[in-house]
């Protein structure tokens, strides 16, 4: 999870994640080439004295500051469409979980199982244990099997929500009378944390979202104790 110290992004737990810090190191090392060319230029232009008065044009210099920079957007372009459509994927989801925003707090259905519906409150700090943090614990977390392609549906009852979980690289929007959907692959066991990313009210900051990934023979067991 984030941290106050942290200046990059929380440790991927699913491979959109890993494609997306992938990318974002990608651009920041191209960014970071272009700055350090314009600083250095602008630093040469305005510490010597040369100037050339019978400099009227340069074709040669033109035609590489075109295609220099249609260069840098390809490179920058392809990587950012394969991510894109990589978001969008949804290979045969075993498991399929409904999300459902409401001010303020979640709901969730799990579809493909009977009678296995819940709200989702945060716990009050007066409640919480020591091994939990304030503001993001939740009295029903979600759970699911990591290594296993799940699909969730995200809609909403009254305004506008997004549910959200950085470590996972998931963030849809929860509209009224609209679902949405997203594609969930964890690769490892754990609690992943995350909020509300659309500001819906006064509790906005008070909604958040807690996701616990465990072995499929532990989310049979949980599912046959829901029912």
């Amino acid at each position: 999870m984030a941290t106050w110290n942290m200046f990059s992004f929380q440790d991927a737990v699913s491979p959109i994640m890993e494609q997306l810090i992938l990318f974002h190191d990608h651009t920041m090392m191209i960014l970071s080439m272009i700055t350090i060319m314009v600083i250095y230029m602008i630093m040469s232009l305005t510490m010597n004295k040369l100037i050339n008065r019978n400099l009227l044009e340069g074709q040669l210099i033109e035609l590489i500051w075109t295609l220099l920079p249609t260069v840098l957007l390809v490179t920058i372009a392809l990587p950012s469409l394969k991510t894109l459509y990589l978001l969008e994927e949804i290979n045969k989801p075993l498991i399929t979980l409904k999300a459902i925003g409401h001010q303020w707090y979640w709901s969730y259905e799990y579809s493909d199982f009977k009678k296995i519906e819940f709200d989702s409150y945060m716990k009050q700090t007066n409640s919480i244990d020591k091994n939990e943090f304030r503001l993001l614990e939740v009295d029903n977390r979600i759970m699911i099997p990591f290594d296993i392609q799940s699909r969730i549906l995200v809609t909403s009852h009254d305004v506008i929500h997004s549910w959200t979980i950085p470590s996972l690289g998931i963030k849809i929007d929860g509209s009224p009378g609209r679902i949405n959907q997203g594609s969930i692959l964890t690769m490892r066991p754990g609690i992943f944390y995350g909020q509300c990313s659309e500001i819906c009210g006064a509790n906005h900051s008070f909604m958040p979202i807690t996701l616990e990934s465990i072995n499929i023979n532990t989310f049979n067991k949980w599912i046959k104790n829901s029912n």
